[in-house]
């Protein structure tokens, strides 16, 4: 790792980053292998054209974890262990979907004897509309700088 991603001691309550992405239909197939969720909402046209959603959607697992990567990404290389995600799923998410995730810093808990801290982080998912599809909250263990 090129400790490329904020330092503890740089990370400020308030801060705010975010993360954009369009799933496709890739996304839909890889989250039901990867997971081993094969569930007809994600999986079957025909079972899903007649269901609520009108159309097969991504796993709430997948929402959460593309939202991690965020996190996972603003920490690059200065992460010591992401400690906990907790998601809410708002709205269904569909292959051709733009997916911004925004995360806010809410809180820093000094670890000394950890060498950083722990930041505690507010995100939102959000498709291409404006619709809030999921939220989470999250814990990171961050390194500080030597």
């Amino acid at each position: 790792m090129d400790d490329s991603g904020r330092w503890y001691d740089d990370v400020k309550i308030g801060d705010a980053f975010s993360r954009t992405l369009t799933i496709t239909e890739t996304h839909l197939v890889l989250g039901a292998g990867l997971i081993g969720d094969f569930n007809p909402h994600h999986v079957n046209d025909e079972y899903a054209r007649g269901s609520r959603f009108g159309t097969r959607i991504l796993h709430g697992m997948m929402t959460s974890a593309l939202m991690g990567a965020a996190v996972g990404m603003y920490f690059h290389g200065t992460a010591v262990a992401y400690l906990e995600h907790a998601a809410r799923f708002k709205a269904p998410v569909r292959a051709g979907d733009t997916l911004t995730t925004t995360w806010t810093v809410t809180g820093r808990h000094d670890k000394p004897k950890h060498g950083g801290g722990v930041v505690t982080l507010e995100g939102v998912c959000r498709d291409q509309h404006g619709t809030v599809v999921a939220e989470a909250d999250a814990k990171m263990l961050v390194q500080a700088r030597a």
